[in-house]
Formats: structure tokens, sequence, C-alpha cells
């Protein structure tokens, strides 16, 4: 396991052009860790649309919504 001193070291030594690429990786990092932290709406319809779907796609449900 590297530890922070080491990786600023790293990080030191790599060319001007480069530090944006890491920056970059750096916020899809965090960006990977709060997604996965922040449940959203959409997160939970898209886990539960296998189970809703056996309901939608009764017979029941096609006449309900038919005239809609």
């Amino acid at each position: 396991m590297i530890n922070k001193d080491a990786l600023v070291k790293k990080i030191e030594t790599l060319p001007p052009y480069l530090l944006q690429e890491v920056a970059d990786y750096i916020d899809y990092i965090e960006f990977k860790k709060n997604r996965k932290s922040n449940l959203k709406i959409n997160d939970i319809t898209l886990a539960s649309e296998e189970n809703l779907a056996k309901d939608w796609l009764k017979p029941e449900e096609d006449k309900a919504w038919k005239d809609l």
C-alpha cells in the first residue's frame, strides 16, 4: 500500500503536461465514490425494474393502460 507522501513524490516527478491527467483521474475516483454513496431515485428505479416488469407485462396492465 502506497502512502500519501510517496504518492506526492511521484506526482512531483511528473512532467507538467501529465498533471491534468492525474487531476482528472482523481476527480473520476471521487465521482465514483460519491455515486456509490448517494443512491438516487433513478438508481432505485433501475434496480427494481426487473421485479416491476413482472406486473407491467400482465394482460390486465395492458387493458388498464390501453386508452391512455
